[in-house]
């Protein structure tokens, strides 16, 4: 009989999903170069299926997925395993994106074509998360809702001008901060994030010299 496999411990695995074929086997070796283990899903449809049986620790998500894209199936994660750490892979967005991707806490927005070096910085920073949160209950003794899928609107042709999520996260939470005049708290309230998340954001666009 053979011995059962030993358990990745949480943080070490990773689940990538993406449905181009050759990014997908690319971030699958860059992945597991930087001693990580990891699984490859396709679709959102198969990723939760993978979800369902594994504890996974960290998601490399493209947002533009067949069926359901990344950020219904981030939704569908966070109403089951809400520790579950989400790296955006992305070519453009929108700004209601933008705004979703933001309340579903992600870890960060990776825009395509991204250097390894980028990758591994947003992978460590989502290590460290798990570390800190621990794992969450199991897939199996969440409560399974039914759901009815709702249509998916068209997708907007990226053009050249487009935004990456990223600028436009800098974007909206900047405005909002605006609206509330330098209120921190409230800021964080009405984005709907942590004041912890909103002051790294923060941290960030000073010391990329976006703000003072």
């Amino acid at each position: 009989m053979k011995p059962d496999p030993t358990p990745v411990p949480y943080g070490r695995g990773v689940l990538v999903v993406e449905d181009e074929p050759r990014l997908r086997s690319m971030l699958e070796r860059a992945v597991r170069d930087m001693g990580f283990d990891v699984t490859l899903a396709s679709t959102g449809e198969a990723a939760l299926k993978i979800m369902e049986t594994q504890t996974i620790g960290i998601i490399i998500l493209d947002l533009n997925l067949p069926g359901i894209d990344g950020i219904e199936f981030l939704e569908k994660i966070r109403r089951r395993n809400r520790k579950a750490q989400a790296i955006i892979l992305t070519g453009f967005g929108n700004l209601e994106t933008a705004k979703k991707a933001i309340h579903l806490d992600v870890v960060e927005f990776l825009t395509k074509p991204c250097s390894l070096g980028t990758l591994e910085v947003a992978i460590d920073r989502a290590r460290r998360r798990c570390i800190a949160d621990g794992p969450s209950e199991a897939w199996r003794d969440q409560p399974q809702e039914r759901e009815t899928p709702a249509p998916r609107p068209a997708a907007d042709a990226p053009s050249p001008t487009a935004l990456s999520l990223e600028e436009l996260e800098q974007r909206h939470i900047l405005a909002v901060l605006e609206q509330n005049r330098g209120n921190r708290a409230a800021t964080a309230t009405q984005l709907g994030i942590s004041l912890r998340k909103l002051y790294y954001r923060l941290g960030q666009y000073q010391r990329q010299g976006i703000i003072p």
